[in-house]
Order: C-alpha cells, then structure tokens, then sequence
C-alpha cells in the first residue's frame, strides 16, 4: 500500500475469520489505521487484493459492502454535529447518514438504538446532545451506533484513547462483555497499548513501519520479544488474570531489541 513514494503496508497478508477478535498494535505510523481504512472498505490497495466479507475491493460497489460493517474511529466521530441527539447518533446509522433530516425511522430501528444505548450504558444520555458529553460517553456512543446495522464486522479505531482509568476501564469491560457473546461479529481493535486489550479478544497483529512483526494468537504472539520488536524499545510483558500490561525492561531485564524484517502472516 503508497501513498506517493512511502510504503505505508508493505507484504502484509491477514485474514479475519467469523468470531475472531483481533487486536492490531504498534507504535504511530506503523501502518495500523491504514490497515483499518482497507478493511472498512474507504481505501483500496495499490498493490496486490484486498477481500472484505467475502467481496473483491475494486470488483464491488462499496456503498453496498460498508453497511455490512460497523466503524468506530475518531474520524466518524468528527463529523458527527455536536446539535445532534444522542439518540439520533445512533439511529441514523440504519441509513448511512450523520445528522438526522427528514428521514423516517421505524419503531423497530427505534428500539434496537435505545437498546444498544442501554447495553453500552449511556441511555440515560438519549435526549443530551452528542457536543456535551464527555469523552468517555462519546466513545459508548460510538459503539452503539456502529453496531445499528447489525454488522458482520466490526472494526474499533483506538477506542479507549484520550479516556481517564476509569474511563478506558469501562469501556475495556463492556467491549469484553461484546467479544465474549457469540453473536457478536467478527471484530478488529486497533490500540498503541496492551492495558487496552479487552479480555475475550482472540488474536493479535503486531506492526512496525508498515511490515508484519508478529501475528497469532494473544496467549502465544504477546511476547515481551515481540512486543519489544514492535517499539524498537526493550519491554517487559506482564499478565495479570485476562489482562496485560507493559513496561520499560531496565538493563538487567532484557537485551536491546533489535529491528527485525516482517515476515507474511499465513
């Protein structure tokens, strides 16, 4: 994958399979949005084939591919009005649209928004205007209504940044309440932190400067060697129950890290 003379993926092959839950990590620019931004159906490769949902990007209409799939990133969140109700945020994802206008809604599509608001813990927010919550609240918001369509993928572009502890805490908990229910669709989550990393997720992809470090299962792939790879920095990789932490390793923990050349993932 280009963009003028920079290579922002280069040999990057991965597939996401019905009710796996992955987590993409890597330090800025190491190609994780862009990753994100081919599987959401708004880029197409400039080289080799990229597949979503069983369609060719390039061969299929993608106004008809990208309901399929639910998006939750800070570039949705951006062109949401601040005017709209939360209520409506929500709802409008059943036609595609950000700002409610004239459309009529049914009361089916109705229930399902108010549910998913309740499910995501911010129905009481329902009439509040999205411009007056708090970070937190925009992020539940989000989810809920990238979930509207009843998604067969769900793609999560940084969902706990620029929240609190108690905040990203939150939130971790209730995305791991989703990726534990075997209805939910097939989900990717892209974070720079293995704090974030909800339990229940299944897989994880490791990238650095648009190359593939590692990628695998999480009990397996999340290693303080990989990890370490991944941040050009020596890390010490601690698991705590179903959770993961990292930390600098000091000199007597570990050896420098060094670069390492991306393989494919088969």
């Amino acid at each position: 994958m280009r963009r003028g003379t920079s290579d922002l993926l280069r040999d990057v092959t991965w597939s996401v399979e019905e009710g796996e839950r992955w987590v993409v990590i890597g330090p800025n620019g190491a190609g994780k949005t862009t990753l994100l931004q081919l599987a959401a159906a708004r880029m197409h490769p400039t080289t080799g084939v990229a597949g979503v949902l069983g369609e060719v990007l390039g061969t299929v209409d993608v106004f008809e591919l990208r309901p399929r799939i639910g998006v939750s990133s800070a570039a949705v969140a951006d062109r949401i009005p601040d005017e709209e109700r939360v209520s409506d945020v929500v709802v409008t994802a059943a036609y595609g649209v950000l700002g409610r206008w004239r459309e009529e809604y049914d009361e089916s599509d109705e229930r399902r928004a108010a549910g998913l608001l309740d499910a995501l813990g911010v129905s009481h927010l329902a009439q509040r205007r999205f411009g007056t919550l708090s970070e937190g609240e925009r992020k539940r918001v989000q989810i809920a209504r990238a979930l509207m369509t009843d998604p067969e993928l769900m793609l999560l572009d940084e969902p706990a940044a620029g929240l609190d502890l108690r905040g990203r805490e939150d939130l971790v908990s209730r995305l791991s309440l989703l990726a534990e229910d075997l209805e939910a669709p097939a989900m990717v989550l892209v974070t720079h932190h293995v704090e974030e990393i909800p339990p229940g997720f299944t897989d994880i992809l490791m990238l650095r400067d648009g190359e593939v470090v590692a990628a695998g299962p999480i009990e397996v792939t999340l290693t303080a060697d990989n990890l370490s790879r991944t941040f050009d920095i020596p890390l010490v990789v601690d698991r705590h129950g179903n959770r993961w932490s990292a930390r600098a390793a000091s000199p007597q923990e570990a050896p420098a890290a060094s670069h390492v050349p991306a393989g494919n993932l088969a």
